[in-house]
């Protein structure tokens, strides 16, 4: 008699599966902790925007205003340690907005949204504070040239020599930057000064430039290619108003020192 076959030793129809099994489970859950360390930072970015749009930049340090222009370049991450790393870094908010694109992928960190969203609040800034001078005469406003000023240069890594350019009436016609140097040197011609200011027909000129060191106290050198320019302008009938030396330390005047 043939044996009967058990049913373990059958094969199994294809409808016998169950009905789930070929289905698609589609992508693995987040792991519980991962997803409250990003409600966790949401919570917090959320937090931060209303106390800052509440109270403005008085309700928040500077590594929380460095935070709130990371959020949209860095979306998914804990950016406050960047933040913080940053400052330290580049030696405060000033430096931090000031410092070179290059330098703030290499030191920094940051990808080119991030750079790009702090480069923008600096260019702001500086628009804002010149639109405050220009077309305007300085010698009425030179608390608001200053602070433009401050922007512009104090925090700049190597010497830079501007040249504010002044109608008859004193109005600043014209802001330029004439020399980039190191960090301790921005070479000055006096011919290309007189040059300019007669392209422009300008009847005053403001000098400018910075000291990296952060000491705006002038060097011999300072005040000799100062002397020579002044002379050169003299020449074509161009007066040199002042020459302002700006440092993190603060700023110093020719004119205020008696040197012009």
């Amino acid at each position: 008699m043939a044996s009967r076959r058990r049913d373990s030793d059958s094969p199994k129809h294809p409808s016998a599966e169950p009905a789930t099994a070929d289905l698609p489970l589609g992508p693995p859950a987040e792991p519980l902790e991962v997803r409250d360390a990003a409600s966790l930072n949401t919570g917090h970015r959320e937090r931060l925007r209303q106390r800052f749009l509440a109270g403005g930049a008085d309700a928040v340090a500077d590594y929380e205003l460095v935070e709130l222009l990371l959020f949209a370049a860095i979306p998914r991450r804990d950016v406050k340690p960047i933040a913080k790393q940053l400052l330290a870094e580049f030696g405060g908010l000033g430096g931090l907005l000031a410092a070179d694109p290059v330098q703030l992928e290499r030191r920094g960190g940051l990808g080119l949204a991030a750079v790009a969203a702090l480069k923008v609040v600096q260019a702001a800034a500086q628009r804002l504070l010149r639109s405050e001078v220009m077309d305007r005469p300085v010698l009425n406003s030179w608390d608001r040239l200053l602070a433009y000023l401050s922007v512009c240069l104090k925090h700049q890594p190597a010497e830079q020599f501007r040249l504010l350019f002044l109608d008859r009436r004193n109005t600043l016609i014209a802001d330029e930057v004439q020399q980039r140097g190191t960090v301790d040197h921005a070479p000055v011609y006096p011919r290309e000064v007189v040059r300019r200011a007669l392209e422009l027909h300008a009847s005053a000129v403001i000098m400018v430039h910075n000291h990296p060191s952060g000491d705006p106290t002038p060097s011999k050198a300072d005040i000799d290619m100062t002397r020579q320019v002044a002379r050169a302008l003299a020449g074509v009938n161009v007066v040199l108003h002042d020459h302002l030396v700006m440092a993190r330390g603060g700023h110093n005047s020719f004119k205020a020192m008696g040197l012009l």
